[in-house]
C-alpha cells in the first residue's frame, strides 16, 4: 500500500469516528433532555418514569386551588375527569391560570406521590386548548365506564 494512500484511509477512519462520537454526545444530551407528558390517569396508573422530570396536563380541578404558608405556595390539583392528582408549586402563577381551564405543568413526583411542578403553563385564550391536554381528556373520558343501561335511555 502506498504512503500517501495509507494516511487517507487513517484521515477517513479517524472523520468517520469523530462523527459517530458526536453524534452518540447530541443523542445522549437529547435523551437526558427529553421531557415526556402524561396524563392524571397515566400517573395514577404508575406508568411516569421514576424519579424523572415530565410534564403532566389537565384541568385545575374546581375548589382545589389553596395558597400555603408565604402565599407563593400554591397547592392545586388536576385532572383529566378520569384521575386527579395532587400538584405543589411554588412561584408566581401565570395570569390565566384558574379553576376549570388547562394547564401543563412541568417537574416530578415526590415520595407521597405528590407532583412537585417547577413550571406551570397556562392556555393563552379561551379557545385555545393543548393538543396533549385535549388528547388526554378525550381519552379519560372514552375510558371512563358508562352507568349500566346508559346506552338504550333515549332524552326526547
Amino acid at each position: 500500500m502506498h504512503p500517501k494512500r495509507k494516511q487517507k484511509l487513517i484521515l477517513v477512519g479517524l472523520m468517520v469516528a469523530a462523527v459517530a462520537i458526536a453524534a452518540g454526545f447530541i443523542l445522549t444530551a437529547f435523551n437526558s433532555n427529553i421531557q415526556l407528558f402524561f396524563s392524571p390517569s397515566e400517573v395514577v396508573a404508575g406508568e411516569v418514569p421514576e424519579g424523572a422530570e415530565f410534564k403532566v396536563g389537565g384541568l385545575v380541578a374546581a375548589n382545589s386551588v389553596k395558597r400555603i404558608g408565604d402565599g407563593l405556595t400554591v397547592e392545586f390539583e388536576l385532572t383529566d375527569n378520569g384521575e386527579t392528582i395532587p400538584v405543589q408549586y411554588t412561584g408566581i402563577l401565570p395570569d390565566l391560570f384558574r379553576e376549570g381551564q388547562g394547564t401543563v405543568s412541568v417537574g416530578k413526583l415526590d415520595e407521597n406521590g405528590v407532583f412537585i411542578a417547577k413550571k406551570v403553563l397556562a392556555k393563552h385564550d379561551e379557545n385555545y386548548m393543548p393538543p396533549e391536554v385535549a388528547d388526554a381528556l378525550e381519552k379519560a373520558k372514552t375510558n371512563k365506564a358508562q352507568p349500566y343501561g346508559a346506552d338504550t335511555v333515549q332524552m326526547q
